[in-house]
């Protein structure tokens, strides 16, 4: 939180900008600040508080890229970060990785070919599950073992998601220092559901009703899509541990 040269306290101002695409992905970490308010701006729905005397903003912006942009951009306009995070979870496209393994991104490369490369000194640590590398950003859910592979192959990348390219690019533009933070929610070798695909509505947010279809046509996907609940909840509370000592770290000053 800033004041300005009256004294009067910038309430709208953060100093730290995150964006997620599901509530899920980021609940552990607020739960971990104070002062929490949540409120809708538009499409969006945002939530804010303190950590550690820091200013927090997050917004939910759903999957994909185009609601990624607009989420930025509306995160960007309303509280004026000093950083801009992309912080979820994501698919592991190496069988090293694990659940609830971290990856921090020091490049991300998009469906088109296009690429960001960001200047990172973070060291990776991959017994404590720390990874440092490229993000890819694919343009749908990557759900097979097969297309991870294929993907991995293709640009080299250690995770998969569908945001993090797009608010990379958006913190460009704007001069605004950035990360890419990804926690592993499910591995190289496995398929997910087929239902994942069903599920996920065109904003990112759970479909009852297709759950509902989900279970009727195929019993067993409900233990899959528990397990898959299971796994998310898992790296996100890996992301919020991991989160909350980045976040400390982070230089805030003009």
């Amino acid at each position: 939180m800033t004041a300005d040269a009256t004294g009067a306290s910038d309430t709208a101002h953060c100093d730290i900008g995150i964006v997620c695409a599901l509530r899920l992905e980021l609940a552990p970490f607020l739960e971990q600040c104070e002062k929490v308010k949540q409120y809708t701006g538009g499409a969006f729905t945002f939530r804010g508080g303190h950590f550690h005397g820091l200013r927090i903003a997050v917004v939910e912006s759903g999957a994909g890229q185009t609601r990624a942009r607009r989420a930025t951009l509306a995160l960007l306009d309303a509280h004026t970060p000093r950083w801009l995070l992309s912080a979820g979870l994501s698919g592991a496209l190496r069988p090293e990785l694990k659940i609830g393994d971290i990856v921090v991104a020091d490049s991300i490369v998009g469906p088109a070919g296009d690429a960001v490369a960001l200047d990172l000194s973070m060291r990776a640590d991959p017994e404590r599950g720390w990874h440092v590398g490229r993000i890819a950003m694919a343009d749908h859910i990557v759900r097979t073992a097969a297309e991870k592979q294929a993907l991995a192959a293709q640009t080299g990348a250690l995770a998969v998601d569908m945001e993090s390219l797009t608010v990379a690019q958006v913190a460009q533009q704007s001069r605004t220092r950035f990360m890419a933070i990804r926690a592993i929610s499910d591995d190289a070798t496995t398929d997910l559901p087929p239902e994942v695909l069903a599920i996920l509505g065109p904003t990112g947010s759970v479909r009852a009703g297709a759950v509902a279809g989900a279970l009727w046509k195929r019993l067993s996907s409900a233990k899959d899509m528990w397990q898959m609940r299971e796994q998310a909840t898992r790296a996100a509370e890996r992301l919020a541990s991991f989160l909350a000592g980045i976040v400390d770290q982070l230089p805030v000053e003009p």
